[in-house]
């Protein structure tokens, strides 16, 4: 094991970050800081401000399965 204290710092767990506020996430509500944060994420979701991107490619893939006769 190395004893470079550089080395141990690279080693510890990072706090990571809330990403709606950037302040320390918490055990109960993590990767937020808060239910605050969570909910303001939630919201983000739902209101479609967030949006997986899909290629034609996949939407016409997914059609062709579904007009396959079983």
């Amino acid at each position: 094991m190395p004893t470079d204290p550089i080395n141990l710092a690279d080693a510890r767990p990072k706090k990571s970050a809330c990403p709606i506020c950037g302040r320390p996430a918490v055990p109960e509500a993590k990767p937020f800081c808060s239910k605050r944060c969570a909910d303001v994420d939630l919201s983000r979701w739902l209101g479609g401000v967030y949006r997986v991107p899909a290629g034609e490619q996949d939407d016409k893939a997914g059609a062709e399965k579904f007009d396959e006769d079983p």
